[in-house]
């Protein structure tokens, strides 16, 4: 049994390149105990997403207090969040019940979570005294949590996946990965009929255009990716030295696509929000993850443009 567990764990990794420590030791021998007691009873994948959407909330809920008691109880419910939406894409894979609506849910999920503790952090700092003044935080909060979350969160956790995507294409092929280009998505959203299927249309429609988020800020690559398909027939029938340079530089940043999506995020609200600080979880996202953003975004755009120099 242990060695069989052991396997489907192995199995559940895409790769040791784009693996995080915590994910690998912790969520995910956590996430697929659970998934295989959920397949014993029968539940449905989508209904551990949904279950994880309200932990999610319910974690932000708590997260609204300042008294220990209800930011433990927080950092308890986001864990368990986390465990089921570990647990909903291994339980997928066991069972076989991949759905559009699936892969929908798991990625509102996140979002969710995230929307209603930044919602709740600004609520509980609003009437709280800003340090080293005699000021109340008010609505200046709420222009904090937009830079954070919005101009932040948002582009620095995709870019992230993105770039995640990218690695596992060129080391797995496309069936180790999710990548996936605007131009594809658009050309299903085109493809579907006129009346109906009104949930794939929603789908692709905005799956297109997070595509497309992600290839505009990524010029070099985009012309990289683009001038490989038009001059091998496949990015991926690249020279295996050219592949093997741009595995090399890809692979240092793969730390970087691990620390700007959930564990990270989450470690620091719960250490912030028990200390009685959360506003300086915004900080962080501002300043210190901003930061990593620019890096890996430089680094990988700079290896790109070498990288199609050397195939020109």
């Amino acid at each position: 049994m242990t060695s069989n567990f052991k396997q489907l764990l192995k199995a559940s990794f895409k790769s040791e390149d784009t693996e995080e420590w915590l994910d690998v030791h912790f969520t995910r021998p956590i996430g697929l105990a659970f998934a295989l007691m959920w397949k014993k009873l029968g539940v449905h994948p989508n209904t551990i997403t949904i279950l994880s959407i309200f932990l999610g909330m319910a974690a932000a809920y708590m997260f609204y207090y300042t008294d220990l008691e209800h930011n433990i109880a927080g950092v308890i419910l986001l864990m368990f969040a986390n465990f089921c939406d570990s647990t909903d894409g291994q339980l997928a894979r066991l069972t076989g019940q991949k759905t559009l609506i699936g892969r929908m849910l798991d990625g509102f999920a996140g979002d969710v979570w995230f929307a209603c503790i930044y919602i709740a952090i600004c609520l509980r700092m609003m009437p709280q005294t800003i340090p080293g003044t005699d000021m109340e935080w008010g609505f200046i909060i709420w222009g904090l949590a937009v830079v954070a979350g919005i101009m932040c969160h948002s582009p620095q956790s995709s870019l992230a996946d993105y770039y995640r995507q990218i690695h596992l294409y060129f080391l797995l092929g496309k069936e180790g990965s999710e990548l996936n280009s605007y131009r594809q998505q658009k050309e299903i959203l085109d493809s579907l009929p006129k009346k109906g299927a009104t949930l794939d249309k929603l789908f692709y429609f905005f799956y297109a255009r997070y595509c497309r988020s992600q290839e505009k800020r990524t010029p070099m690559f985009a012309r990289f990716f683009a001038l490989a398909q038009e001059k091998y027939g496949s990015p991926l029938k690249i020279p295996v030295e050219t592949k093997k340079k741009l595995l090399d530089g890809s692979r240092p940043l793969m730390k970087y696509t691990n620390l700007l999506t959930f564990n990270s995020r989450a470690i620091t609200i719960y250490i912030t929000c028990l200390l009685g600080c959360p506003w300086v979880y915004m900080l962080v996202e501002i300043v210190v993850f901003t930061i990593m953003y620019k890096y890996m975004h430089y680094k990988h755009e700079t290896m790109c443009k070498v990288l199609t120099e050397e195939i020109s």
